[in-house]
């Protein structure tokens, strides 16, 4: 299969099918949930809007890494949480309802602020004479066309047909979780020979920031007094990121059309399923105990 086939068609036909499966799940009512518990909705984006490209920043910073390695976990720390992270709350017993409201934000706001934070990066960690820069509107449209839009679609699915909504969520969710599979495996098979390598450079950078974020997620969230479900919704939100956004973003011609960029959110992505899995299980035991205390 081509590269350019898998990074300009298949990978963001998948986002776009990932985005509109989330959307089927939404009603405009979802929104509402801003004036239900501010706190936690606000303390969930400061987290993943705020310190989790601080993290990022600070920690590419203080490593040895390649200007394409940097960039790249500054990328994947930039852009939103996904689906993933709803259903990773969803089976950590977390509050589900919150992980899917932030995702909705989340996915709004950083339409603006992905270009700003990368292209800072791109200046801090290149030459003058080598500088590469992310086109701010064609950034903004085209996140838009693979995210927005179709999150869109989905609400306007559901609000018009909600039977058929209702019975489209889960085959769409299982389809585009599959097929979101197949094409980050089908991007690291063919570039195994750099992505691959790539993992003794990038890993253990990936799998700190995936860690310490989600580790600053929750210590966020119990700062402010928050009860353990929300407080794991946001730790998850934090640290579990739309990878197949970031590596579109790195790899796509019109965009940083850099291959390079795209392998250590492609490795973030590799790694978080299993920091993701583990986190279920951990905060599952945890919400089941809240769960029961607050029965007694």
């Amino acid at each position: 299969m081509e590269t350019n086939l898998l990074i300009e068609i298949l990978l963001p036909l998948s986002l776009a099918t990932i985005m509109f499966g989330m959307g089927l799940t939404l009603r405009l009512n979802d929104f509402k949930r801003i004036l239900v518990y501010p706190k936690a909705v606000f303390t969930g984006l400061v987290s993943q809007l705020l310190l989790l490209p601080a993290i990022a920043f600070a920690l590419v910073y203080s490593i040895d890494v390649k200007p394409d390695y940097a960039v790249g976990l500054i990328l994947i720390a930039a852009c939103p949480g996904g689906p993933t992270s709803n259903l990773i709350a969803f089976l950590g017993k977390c509050d589900t309802a919150l992980s899917i409201s932030l995702t909705a934000l989340s996915s709004l706001i950083t339409i603006f602020t992905i270009p700003i934070i990368v292209n800072l990066g791109l200046e801090l960690f290149y030459d003058s004479g080598q500088i590469i820069r992310l086109p701010v509107l064609r950034t903004i449209l085209q996140i838009m066309v693979i995210t927005v839009i179709p999150v869109g679609f989905g609400m306007y699915t559901r609000s018009k047909i909600p039977v058929l909504a209702e019975r489209a969520i889960r085959p769409v969710k299982l389809a585009s979780t599959l097929f979101i599979i197949l094409v980050i495996v089908a991007v690291v098979f063919n570039d195994r020979e750099m992505v691959l390598p790539a993992f003794k450079d990038t890993g253990l950078w990936a799998l700190i920031l995936n860690v310490v974020t989600m580790a600053t997620g929750f210590l966020t969230g119990r700062l402010m007094g928050l009860p353990m479900p929300q407080k794991s919704s946001i730790s998850i939100e934090t640290g579990i990121q739309n990878g197949t956004l970031a590596i579109a973003i790195a790899a796509s011609s019109t965009l940083l059309n850099s291959p390079d960029m795209a392998i250590a959110p492609a490795v973030y992505s590799i790694i978080m399923f299993f920091t993701g899995g583990a986190v279920a299980w951990m905060f599952s035991r945890l919400n089941h105990k809240h769960a029961l205390n607050n029965r007694h």
